[in-house]
C-alpha cells in the first residue's frame, strides 16, 4: 500500500512541522496549495476545496482546516448499515447492577489470539458524563494484532488521545501520516477519517474519548513561558494522499453508535491543507515537569501536559497528567502524594516501570480508578519509607505513568468489572496502616 508524502528538506522533521495549535500549510504536489484565499473558482490539479471545522464558526478562536482533495467527502460516504461494535462503549452507560464506587485496579489486560484491529480491539473501562451534550469522556484500552486494510474510520463523537504502552503503530489520516510509540501520545481530531496500521506488534495501549472542547495546552499562571509541554515539540504531519480505486469500507461513531458505508476508493485523497485543526503526536520524554524545591509536595495538576476545558473555569472536562522521572528534593517533606479526596476522578494508567506511590501491584500496561470523593493515596510501604528514609536529593528512575482526570465520576463498563482482570484485593493495600496516634506533646 503506498502513500505519496510531501518532499521536505533534507532533515526536517522526516515528515512533521512543529508547533502547536499553529496555522500550518503544507502541500504533496507543488502548487496544490491556494494562495491568498481559500475557495478559488477552480483549484490547481482538478482538485475540490472543503473545510473541515472542529469547532463552531463563531467561536472566539475557530479550529478549522482547508483541505483540497481529489474527491470531496459526500462522496467518502454512501447509505449507512448499523453495525454492533460490543466491547466499545460511550456514555452515558450506566449499569444500576455495577458498583463504580470503590477504588479498582487492573493487571494489564492480556492480549487476543484473536485477529483484532483499532475497532474491534477497542475496550471501554469506564464512561462519564454524556455525548449527547458533548461532555464528558471515556477511557478504553486497545489490543491490536492487524492492520486496516481498505478500512477506514472516524469518530464524529470525539477526539482521541491515545497514549502506546507496547507495539508500534501508524495513523495514516487526511491530513498526513503519523507513527507512533511507546513514551508518545498521538491525538486524532473529531471527523477526521482515518486507517490504522500495525509496524510492530502486538500493540497494547490506552485511550482517552475526548467529547468536549478540544484539547489544549494548560493556562501556566505564574511558572510563566517555560517548561511542562513545550509548544515546539508537537509534531504535526504533511500533506500525505492515496489516489487508489479499491472496494473500501468507512465506519463512523456517532452518539454511541457505529455505521459502515461502502465506497470504491480511499478517503485518504487530501493533496494538500492549511489551517489549525489536525492531528499531532508529542514525545513524552521531553516534558519538562516543575516542583517544590524546598518543601512540601505539589498538586499533582502542577504536571498537566494538555487540558480539555468545560464551562466552569479552573475545572477540566479532562487532564491529562503525567508522572515521569524526576528529582525529589523537598525537606522536611512527605515526598509521595498526599493522602486526599478529591471532586475530580482520576483513572491512572501505567506506561512502564514503577509508581512512587504504589510500589507493588501496578504493573506496566495496568490502570487504576479512583472516583470522585473517594479518599486514596499511598500504600503502607509507600508510606513507611517515605516517612523514615533519608531525605536527600533523590531522582525517581524508570518510571512512566499517567492520569486521565475529569470532573464527572466514572462509571465501570461490564468488561471493567468482569472480563478484564481486576486485582479484587486492591483495596487491601491500606488495611496494615497502622493508627500512630500519640498524645505526647512533641512526638511525631
Amino acid at each position: 500500500m503506498s502513500l505519496t508524502i510531501a518532499p521536505t528538506p533534507e532533515g526536517y522533521n522526516q515528515g512533521y512541522m512543529t508547533g502547536f495549535g499553529n496555522d500550518f500549510e503544507t502541500e504533496a504536489l507543488p502548487g496544490a496549495l491556494p494562495q491568498g484565499m481559500n475557495s478559488p473558482q477552480k483549484v490547481e490539479y482538478g482538485l475540490y476545496a472543503e473545510q473541515l471545522s472542529g469547532t463552531a464558526f463563531t467561536k472566539p478562536s475557530p479550529e478549522r482546516s482547508w483541505c483540497y482533495r481529489i474527491r470531496p467527502s459526500v462522496v467518502h460516504t454512501h447509505r449507512f448499515t448499523r453495525i454492533d461494535v460490543p466491547y466499545w462503549k460511550t456514555a452515558p452507560h450506566i449499569n444500576d447492577e455495577l458498583t463504580s464506587l470503590g477504588q479498582y485496579r487492573w493487571d494489564a489486560i492480556p492480549h487476543s489470539d484473536t485477529a483484532l484491529n483499532w475497532i474491534d480491539g477497542m475496550r471501554t473501562v469506564t464512561t462519564a458524563g454524556d455525548v449527547n451534550v458533548q461532555q464528558g469522556m471515556a477511557s478504553h484500552v486497545y489490543l491490536v494484532n492487524v492492520s486496516m486494510t481498505d478500512e477506514y474510520f472516524y469518530s464524529a463523537d470525539s477526539e482521541l488521545l491515545i497514549v502506546p504502552q507496547q507495539g508500534r503503530l501508524r495513523f495514516a489520516t487526511e491530513l498526513g501520516v503519523i507513527d507512533a510509540a511507546p513514551q508518545e501520545i498521538v491525538v486524532i481530531p473529531r471527523g477526521l477519517v482515518y486507517r490504522v496500521e500495525v509496524l510492530e506488534g502486538p500493540c497494547r495501549g490506552f485511550v482517552c474519548e475526548n467529547y468536549g472542547q478540544t484539547f489544549n495546552l494548560p493556562d501556566r499562571g505564574p511558572i510563566g513561558a517555560n517548561c511542562l509541554a513545550n509548544p515546539r515539540d508537537f509534531k504535526v504531519p504533511v500533506a500525505a494522499f492515496e489516489d487508489r480505486d479499491a472496494a473500501s469500507t468507512v465506519t463512523i461513531k456517532w452518539c454511541g453508535q457505529f455505521h459502515q458505508t461502502s465506497i470504491d476508493h480511499s478517503p485518504l485523497d487530501i493533496v494538500a491543507w492549511h489551517g489549525n485543526y489536525a492531528p499531532y503526536k508529542y514525545d513524552l520524554t521531553t516534558y519538562c515537569p516543575v516542583g517544590a524545591i524546598l518543601f512540601d509536595h505539589p498538586d499533582p495538576s502542577i504536571f498537566t501536559v494538555l487540558t480539555a476545558p468545560s464551562g466552569d473555569t479552573g475545572t477540566a472536562n479532562i487532564d491529562f497528567v503525567l508522572f515521569r522521572e524526576r528529582w525529589l528534593v523537598a525537606e522536611d517533606t512527605f515526598r509521595p502524594p498526599w493522602y486526599h479526596k478529591n471532586v475530580m476522578s482520576e483513572l491512572m494508567g501505567n506506561i512502564y516501570g514503577q509508581y512512587d506511590a504504589k510500589p507493588h501491584g501496578f504493573s506496566p500496561g495496568g490502570m487504576s480508578l479512583h472516583n470522585m470523593m473517594l479518599p486514596h493515596g499511598p500504600d503502607r510501604d509507600a508510606f513507611e519509607k517515605a516517612s523514615n528514609g533519608e531525605l536527600k536529593p533523590a531522582k525517581l528512575q524508570n518510571t512512566m505513568s499517567f492520569m486521565f482526570e475529569t470532573r464527572f465520576p466514572q462509571h465501570l463498563t461490564e468488561y471493567a468489572a468482569h472480563e478484564a482482570p481486576m486485582q479484587e484485593n486492591y483495596i487491601d493495600c491500606w488495611t496494615s496502616l497502622e493508627k500512630k496516634f500519640d498524645g505526647t506533646p512533641g512526638k511525631k
